[in-house]
Formats: C-alpha cells, structure tokens, sequence
C-alpha cells in the first residue's frame, strides 16, 4: 500500500513538472506606443520575434535591463522590448482624450502626402509614431502649432535601484615626520609707491568705448506641426512640411511659394457641363510665427475668362484658428433699388486682431460671386490643449530578489509532502 501511495505522489508530481515553471510576477504595466512592435527573445535587434503586439495593448513588465524591458504580452508570450517605444497609462489616456477633442474639431482642409508619413502621439521627433499616412491618402488638417525642436527627455518608467550608502572614509592620523620642517620664510614687504599702484586710472577720452555684446540671441529652433485625423478617427501629429493641403492645382497655382493654411468650398458656379466650386483659403509667408495665417482669399471661377479669379483678399493679418463656414445675417439690397432685405446668406467668419491688438471674428457673405463684409464681433480664445508633454512614468512596485536554488529531489520531495498535506 505505500508503494503505491509513492507511485501515485510521484506520477503527480511528474504530470505538475511538464506545466513548467510558475510565471513571474508583474512588477508593473505599460503599453505598446507604436503602430506593431516585436518583442524578441533577446535583447540584441537581431534576436528572433517571440510576438507581435499592436499599439494600446496592454504589456506586464517583469523585470528591466539598463533600458529595456522584459514584458508579458496579453497571449503569454515573454520577451524583450526598448523602454522608448512603451507608453504609461497617463500617456493612453493623454491620446483618448486628444482623439475625443479632435472629433469636435472643426476641419480646415484636408491634407496629403506623396510617401508613407509617420503620425506622433505628440508634436515632437522622438515621440513614438502608431499609425502611418500612405502615399496619396487625405487626411483632415485640424490644426497647426510651433514648438521647440527639443527631445522630450523620458522619465525612467521603473526607479532606479536604490544605491548603498557609501560607508564615511576611515580618519588616519597623520605621521610626524622625524626631523621638523624647517620654518617658513617672512613675505616680502609692500613696495615704496604701493598707494600709487593700487589707484584705477581715469578712462582716456580718445579711447573707444569697449563693444557691448549684442542681446539679441539667436531664436531656438523650432518646428511647425499639424494635428491630423485620418478616416478610422485616429488623431495624431505630423510635421507640416511633410503635408500638402489637397487643394486643385488650378488654385494653388496662385499661392507664389507661401504655405497654404487651411482652405474651404463656399460655393459653386455651374459653366457648361461642369461644377467649378468657389474657394477660401488662409496662407502665411516662410518661417514660424505665434499667428496661424497672416492673409485670406477667395476664389471665384470666371465664366467669360473660364479661369479662377480673386473675388476678395485681405493681407498683413495676425489670423487664428479656426475659420468657420456659417450662415451669416445680412442686409443685401436688390438690383432695381428696392428696400434691403434682411436675412441669412452662406459666408464664414475669421479670428484676426484689430488695431488695439484685441481679437475679434469678421465676417463675411458670398453673394453669388461677391464677397461682402457682414460685421464683427469678439473671438474668443480656444480652450488651451497641451500639446508637448513629457512622457510619464509607471508605477511599479520593486522587483522581487530571485529565489533561492533548489534540486530536482528538493522540489520533488516538496510536492510529495504538499499531496499528503504535511
């Protein structure tokens, strides 16, 4: 009967051995930043993938090399990853709420590129890319802003190990050397005219002024970004140079190398069998400015030339975001001079500053193919977002010491004793 009893404790503890070790416990949480990322068996970039994980999938973190992760993926599978391309949980929820922001946005144009673009998940380089724009794909263009072309400098998403105290060096007494040095000899005495040469001499007339170094410093640099939305809803940042708003040629022709801003259809004009829409559109001149665009325009497509022609522009503005299209109260008088007539007519509004600097919304209406000013009122100020971040950190609790080595007998014997609960 007890060898029996033996045989079955060890069959049972043989069947527990073939479920292999137990898994190691989460010391934290992060999740994955770009669009796909391999986690690989080993650190070095040429070690094989053990996974393929894709961006928000929430990953375990079980322990940590220099920069690097060893994680679990939600499968099972364990490997190892770089530090730089994990985002924390405040960094997810930093990302939802951009999104849910940028869905109530209003559109300024639609955008696109001519090679495979990287969208970030901040306005900076070095900020981890998780979906890309395709060669020829439109995107919504929602809004630009400048920033400082820095690195954001990550915080460690574990602490560092706690360092040892460095123990206080040991005092040694000093050795008295056998023979006394012998004793210093007495400083020199001041010189005879020591009152003359301390005196500052009086500046010469006919010396020149010592040059003040110019206060002007050279301005940081800096880049221009533009928030995104593409089809699915996801919303991100891209460098605007990369971007080319998707307006026809036959009117961006006119742009004379500035870069156009947003633009609008207001309207459209009927000539022969085809429709020639009427176009609005904000630019600015080179270079980065705390202003979105610095002039208007609106096309209208003549029928006796068959060609886009000016209708109205307004230049040197200090313009912001966003413009908006809207039905705008009018008065418009008629052909034969009869009394106005008082109603809504399609137009849109544009945030500039007047000359006391305040911001105000003017507006104006599209009258077939004339631009009419409609009046103004105050612009207020968009809800400030923040657009430039530092990354968080996680929060973890410390790594576990490993334990102690036992046999094969040991763990055997201890499965045996816990079967038979002793």
């Amino acid at each position: 009967m007890t060898k029996m009893c033996l045989a079955v404790a060890l069959a049972v503890a043989l069947s527990g051995c073939r479920h292999g070790p137990p898994r190691a416990p989460a010391i934290g949480e992060a999740y994955v930043g770009p669009g796909t990322l391999q986690i690989r068996s080993d650190i070095p970039p040429q070690s094989s993938t053990v996974a393929t994980v894709k961006h928000g999938d929430r990953l375990e973190i079980l322990h940590r090399r220099r920069r690097f992760m060893f994680v679990r993926t939600p499968s099972g599978a364990e490997g190892w990853t770089d530090e730089g391309q994990l985002l924390a949980a405040e960094d997810m929820a930093y990302l939802r709420d951009l999104a849910a922001r940028a869905a109530k946005m209003p559109v300024q144009g639609q955008g696109t590129t001519y090679a495979e673009l990287n969208v970030h998940t901040q306005p900076s380089k070095s900020a981890p890319s998780f979906f890309q724009i395709k060669e020829k794909e439109k995107v919504d263009v929602l809004m630009h802003v400048v920033t400082p072309r820095v690195d954001l400098p990550r915080k460690p998403l574990l602490p560092p190990p706690a360092k040892k105290p460095k123990a206080p060096p040991k005092k040694t007494e000093a050795k008295q050397p056998k023979y006394p040095p012998p004793p210093m000899p007495k400083p020199p005495g001041l010189p005879p005219n020591w009152e003359e040469l301390s005196k500052t001499p009086k500046p010469d007339d006919d010396e020149p002024p010592p040059a003040e170094e110019p206060d002007d410093k050279p301005p940081a640099p800096s880049d221009e970004w533009s928030l995104v939305r593409n089809r699915e809803g996801q919303s991100g940042w891209i460098l605007t140079r990369r971007l080319v708003m998707a307006i026809p040629d036959e009117v961006a022709q006119y742009a004379e190398g500035r870069h156009i801003v947003s633009y609008f259809a207001l309207g459209q004009l009927r000539d022969g069998d085809t429709n020639k829409p009427t176009w609005l559109w904000t630019t600015i001149g080179n270079g980065t400015a705390p202003y979105d665009f610095d002039s208007f325009r609106v096309f209208t497509w003549s029928l006796r030339r068959h060609r886009y022609e000016t209708a109205h522009i307004e230049r040197n503005l200090h313009g912001y975001a966003p413009v908006l299209l809207k039905d705008v109260e009018f008065s418009a008088a008629g052909k034969s001079g009869a009394e106005p007539t008082k109603g809504k007519y399609p137009g849109f509004s544009v945030c500039v500053e007047n000359r006391d600097g305040e911001r105000v919304r003017r507006e104006f209406v599209l009258l077939t193919n004339v631009v009419r000013y409609a009046g103004e009122q105050p612009c207020e100020a968009p809800a400030p977002m923040e657009t430039l971040k530092l990354p968080s950190a996680l929060k973890t609790t410390p790594e576990p010491p490993p334990p102690p080595a036992t046999s094969s007998f040991q763990r055997l014997k201890q499965r045996v004793r816990g079967w038979f609960g002793k």
